[in-house]
């Protein structure tokens, strides 16, 4: 690898959408506005797929954009998983019940990776929908613990804590933040 490509600033490049093949976008769309709260930006037809773009931040367009297109007898995923970042519990359990609310959720379990609180679910096309808040931890992945969310706020951040110090590398986020500048070179 070049040296000079290694010490490129973050904001060099950024992830800023992704696009998913979908056999119904209908159906797709809706659950991603009714579980997730995205708006519809934009929609329309390129010649013969159609094409939905969803944002939940004002300052882009779209941050999924759903086409046309998915064989309805593909019997694999290609989309490991589609993660979203929350700022509190209150947030997780919310967008948790949104999605056991909705009949088309499917596989939805909670999870503490230590350095992260997570809800796994199923869209309707059986792509995997992580939502998360980070810990104030680090440790080794991956790691996976079934959680029950209901547990007090102090609960889960204590069984939380406790994960990650079982697990190799542990640290406290701002160390390993330290860490992952001095990787990128920054």
């Amino acid at each position: 690898m070049s040296k000079t490509l290694h010490h490129l600033p973050p904001e060099a490049i950024q992830l800023s959408h992704m696009g998913i093949f979908v056999t119904d976008i209908v159906l797709m769309s809706n659950y991603y506005q009714e579980v997730l709260d995205f708006r519809v930006t934009d929609h329309g037809q390129l010649a013969d797929v159609g094409l939905v773009f969803l944002s939940r931040n004002p300052l882009e367009h779209h941050q999924i954009v759903m086409a046309t297109g998915r064989p309805a007898t593909i019997d694999f995923c290609v989309v490991n998983q589609i993660s979203f970042r929350v700022p509190s519990l209150e947030y997780l359990r919310l967008f948790k019940q949104r999605a056991l609310d909705n009949p088309n959720t499917k596989d939805c379990v909670s999870i503490c990776h230590g350095n992260a609180l997570s809800i796994y679910l199923r869209d309707p096309e059986n792509n995997r929908v992580e939502i998360f808040i980070d810990t104030p931890w680090y440790c080794e992945q991956p790691h996976r613990d079934v959680i029950d969310l209901n547990l007090p706020d102090e609960e889960l951040m204590a069984i939380a804590l406790a994960s990650a110090q079982s697990r190799p590398g542990f640290c406290s986020r701002e160390e390993w933040l330290v860490k992952m500048n001095q990787l990128m070179g920054i």
